[in-house]
């Protein structure tokens, strides 16, 4: 049995023309705050805040960083300089004896059961045909 996976899911569907939903309101948006100000402020007095509106509805609807919208980067900068910048090191405590760079050294385990090995039997046979000859 086969399937049809979706694909295309992270590209916006245009709705009006070239232009996305988010794009078209950006846009509108945009155009209706500038119509605002130009009717209620003077138009010398305006400009001054035509041009800026003016800026960011172009870079809402147009301008693209690494493929993600510019509302992405706006909306991170907004949070980057309301959020609190409060960072706190914590020095820790190092012993004085310790290297740099050094990891401690794991505890020695104590065995109860003696090691023995080649040398060590050698070592005791030895001693037993000696002290075993002195006592003849």
């Amino acid at each position: 049995m086969q399937f049809k996976v979706p694909q295309f899911i992270d590209i916006d569907d245009k709705l009006f023309g070239p232009f996305t939903f988010s794009q078209f309101a950006y846009m509108i948006g945009g155009g209706g705050l500038i119509f605002v100000i130009y009717k209620i402020l003077p138009l010398w007095i305006g400009i001054f805040l035509i041009i800026p509106v003016a800026i960011l509805s172009i870079l809402l609807v147009f301008y693209k960083i690494n493929n993600k919208p510019f509302s992405y980067y706006l909306q991170a900068g907004i949070n980057y300089f309301i959020s609190n910048k409060l960072y706190i090191w914590k020095q820790r405590l190092i012993n004085p004896n310790d290297k740099e760079g050094e990891e401690p050294e794991a505890p020695q385990i104590v065995s109860m059961v003696p090691m023995t090995s080649a040398n060590k039997l050698k070592d005791l046979s030895w001693s037993l045909d000696v002290q075993g000859k002195e006592k003849e």
